[in-house]
């Protein structure tokens, strides 16, 4: 087996009583768009908080290649080339969409890069290219979306971890987001997405990982997972 870019081993997360992820163990390969699903409440916002450090985890490890960067702080998780785009996009709204992405790439991953072309290279990935002059609160949601993403690129990152991108969106803006995560990929970058879209989630994913009250229950291709009667008890409910 290669190695893993990403890898969580028995990973757990209480808060107090709560236990939100319950000795999670999975991997995510290199070169590959892996999705982590579930129902509300499974745990994935917990597992991406806990993979960029905005948490501690309360047990277990977690290794980016094959090195552990849990109790990291968020900057020196980012600056080892881990990217994170959100659901709800917060940009900047006064000034440009160029100048927005530009920030992404002011920061990220360590090493030495040139701003303009990775900037640029940004714009082009979310097709955004076209807007780059505007303010970027003129942009619809669907474009939003777009701009997170191409912030999240302009990082540089080896790894994306991409928020629900999907939520909301019309049937054409999401295939449009798809083709940008299915360029991220074939450009070199892992992708990490959660999504609860499951038309999208089927057709893009390479393997799929489901959650259900913080523990692991299913893991494979996209075609497992839609015949896996414990993930369709999860979703749909048992008859009981």
């Amino acid at each position: 087996m290669k190695p893993a870019i990403l890898e969580l081993k028995s990973v757990t997360k209480r808060f107090r009583g709560l236990v939100a992820t319950d000795d999670v163990s999975l991997r995510v390969e290199p070169g590959t768009i892996t999705s982590l699903i579930g129902p509300n409440g499974a745990g994935k916002s917990t597992i991406f908080n806990l993979v960029t450090g905005y948490l501690p985890p309360s047990a277990g490890e977690i290794l980016f290649h094959g090195e552990q960067i849990d109790g990291q702080s968020t900057v020196a998780i980012a600056r080892r080339g881990i990217a994170r785009a959100f659901q709800i996009a917060k940009p900047f709204p006064e000034i440009t969409v160029h100048d927005n992405v530009r920030i992404g790439a002011l920061f990220g991953r360590d090493g030495p890069r040139d701003v303009a072309a990775v900037t640029e290279a940004a714009l082009e990935t979310a097709g955004l290219a076209d807007f780059a002059d505007r303010p970027a609160g003129d942009l619809t949601v669907g474009y939003l979306r777009r701009l997170e993403l191409a912030r999240a690129i302009a990082a540089r990152p080896v790894l994306l971890l991409a928020d629900e991108p999907c939520a909301g969106l019309n049937p054409a803006e999401t295939e449009e987001i798809c083709d940008i995560l299915r360029r991220v990929r074939d450009r070199g970058t892992t992708v990490f997405l959660v999504e609860h879209d499951m038309e999208a989630v089927m057709r893009i994913s390479d393997r799929i990982i489901v959650l259900d009250a913080g523990a692991k229950i299913a893991e494979g291709t996209p075609d497992e997972i839609s015949a896996d009667p414990k993930v369709i008890a999860a979703y749909l409910g048992t008859p009981e």
